[in-house]
């Protein structure tokens, strides 16, 4: 499912009017999620799960290519652990 696929779900699940409506409750939450994260602040949603930011520690690694010996730095990324509701949904 891509981003349109998810936008016409919304639209008729939520009973919205139109897809500029569903378009922008899902861009809505979207962004909330990323400038929540952006602040280093977790997103816990109930049954479904948890964006989180984790920091990566530098680390040395190699360049596949040539074999040589590269130091990679340190970064923040986002992470996602699915919740139990999510993870029962799914199993099969």
């Amino acid at each position: 499912m891509n981003k349109d696929a998810l936008v016409e779900s919304v639209l008729s699940k939520a009973g919205l009017e139109t897809k500029k409506a569903a378009q922008d409750a899902v861009d809505a939450v979207f962004s909330t999620i990323q400038e929540t994260l952006s602040k280093g602040d977790d997103v816990a949603i109930s049954g479904f799960g948890t964006f989180c930011v984790k920091a990566r520690a530098a680390r040395q690694g190699v360049n596949p290519k040539t074999g040589e010996k590269i130091q990679i730095a340190a970064t923040t990324v986002p992470k996602f652990k699915a919740g139990k509701g999510l993870k029962d949904s799914v199993k099969k």
